[in-house]
Order: C-alpha cells, then structure tokens, then sequence
C-alpha cells in the first residue's frame, strides 16, 4: 500500500528523478542488504531518522561525527544504523557525485526500513538539504520518563500533534529498548516498594525474569513483546492491555485524548471512524520528515554524511 502526498516544505516526491534516477532504488538495496543480515537495523534506522528530524530538523545533523556534535549527546549514544547510510552514500557519490544529500538518505532509509518489516510504503518528498551545525548541546528529544505533558510540549514544538504523537510512538512496534531504560519500573517504582501499578501482572513476571533486579543493564528487550520484527498495530494492544515496555508508551493509555487513539489503533472501537494505523504513519511521517528541513540554496550536499563538506 503506497500513500502518495503533495510537496511539503519546499520538498516533492521524485526530486532525483532527472539528477540522479536510480538515487531511491539504491538506497532500497542498500538498506535491504543489511536487513537480511540483521533485521533489527530496521528500528535504528527509523529512529536515526526521527532523532534527526528533532534536533535543527530533517538535515542530517545526527549524522556528523566529533565529541561535540549531536550524537555525541546522551540521548544519542543508543543510536545505530550509521554504518547503512555511509554505504549508501559511497554507492551515490559514485553514481551521481554531489546530488542526493545524507538528510533524504536517512528519509529514503526510514521508508524502506518499515516496508521491509512488513508495514506500509509511501512515497517520500525528497530535496533536503544537509545542516552545517551539529551539537550535542539543547537536544529536546522525548524521553522514555516523559509524562504525555512533555511528550505533546515537544511533538507540538515541532508542529506535531497528539495525532501524531500516538502515530509516530507506533513506530515501537519494532525495535529493542535495555533493561536500563525501563527497569526502575518493575522494583520499588512506588514508595511502598511495588511496582508501576500500570504494567499488567502477567507481563510484569515476564518482565522480571527478563531484567533481574541487579541484572545487566544493558540486555535487549523488545518493546512489541509479541511481534518485535513486524511493523503491525499490535503495540497498541500492548498499550491497552498494560504492556507497554517504556513508561512514556504506556502513559498513553491514561491520558484521554492519548487513549481514545491507542485504543482506535488497537481496534477496540468496531467501524468505520477506526484509523489504520499503516494508512496514518505514512501520513505521520510525511509530516515529521519535513520539519524545518532546508532546501534550495540552504545547507549544502555533503560529500561524506559523518562530516561537513
């Protein structure tokens, strides 16, 4: 199912297709070799892409390497997937020198990475331009300790809103968080010393016996329990039923406006006002994939996407 949308920001759909014609299909194969080697490149680079979007907008910032740049910053540093869009950059630079800049790479990059776990395709506006400051100060990236407050404060400082912040929040439905990020949630979350009364008892066990108490803190776990690989709707009847792995994915649940679309996701309301989920996140992502990017002069083409040209 391909979701095509009109020019966003200065941005259109098949904006290479006289300067550089095979520019999208190589990113496919690029992004599709890895996958077969890992299919949990996926989520990193559907993150990659978001986090860019967040900080100085879809420009590549996330990208540039050094101690001071952006994904130096701590909510960075779980960042993966870098190594895909330096392949395919090597690939376009032989191809079409100077064209396709590293900020569409990581927008291509997301696109395919969801087709390829079994969700939605769509056409991405292309023509953004890459950034020329990257810091790794004044990120105001969401946080998996965010209450539904802070998280709709800095989707609607993006231009975002609760729409689309369940929307885009659907985007774990695949991928891995570390115990770290959530297990103060299963040992003493309460003052009495029990756990976050949110989480589902069953789940909770399971929980457990996945994240010790003095366990490492780094083990992998995914946040769609039941589905990890496969981009579906079911993290939000995880959500529903009080399984969601992150604090701020669950607090969905207890906020109204929040709730009432988790609960259209997950299918609990019959007919026909339900939103599709793999009908809306192209629609979430168009969106998201075209905050504040740069385009025509602006910016410049990096050569290499880990630096400035």
């Amino acid at each position: 199912m391909a979701t095509s949308v009109q020019s966003q920001g200065g941005l259109k759909a098949g904006f290479y297709s006289s300067s550089c014609p095979g520019a999208e299909a190589i990113v496919r194969s690029t992004v599709e070799s890895h996958f077969k080697k890992d299919p949990t490149v996926a989520a990193g680079l559907l993150r990659l892409h978001f986090h860019d979007c967040f900080v100085q907008g879809c420009d590549g910032s996330v990208l540039i390497a050094g101690s001071s740049a952006e994904r130096s910053a701590l909510p960075n540093l779980g960042l993966r997937g870098f190594e895909v869009i330096d392949d395919a950059k090597t690939q376009l630079e032989a191809s079409c020198p100077g064209v396709v800049s590293c900020a569409d790479i990581l927008a291509l990059a997301a696109r395919d990475a969801v087709d390829l776990s079994d969700g939605p395709s769509w056409q991405v506006p292309t023509g953004r331009r890459d950034g020329r400051v990257s810091s790794s100060q004044g990120l105001n990236l969401p946080s998996p300790l965010d209450s539904v407050t802070v998280q709709r404060q800095k989707f609607a400082a993006k231009g975002l809103d609760d729409h689309d912040l369940v929307t885009l929040v659907g985007a774990h439905t695949i991928g891995q968080t570390d115990c770290q990020f959530f297990r103060y949630r299963l040992y003493n979350f309460t003052t009495t010393g029990n756990a976050d009364p949110s989480i589902s008892q069953s789940f909770l066990a399971q929980l457990q016996a996945l994240c010790p108490k003095d366990g490492d803190g780094t083990k992998r776990v995914a946040l769609d329990i039941d589905s990890q690989n496969k981009f579906d709707a079911s993290f939000f009847k995880n959500v529903r039923d009080g399984k969601g792995v992150l604090e701020s994915d669950q607090r969905l649940w207890e906020d109204a406006a929040t709730r009432n679309i988790v609960q259209n996701y997950a299918g609990t309301i019959r007919g026909l006002l339900g939103f599709r989920f793999d009908f809306e996140f192209p629609k979430a992502m168009i969106k998201m994939s075209s905050i504040e990017v740069k385009t025509g002069s602006d910016g410049e083409i990096r050569k290499i996407c880990s630096k400035f040209n």
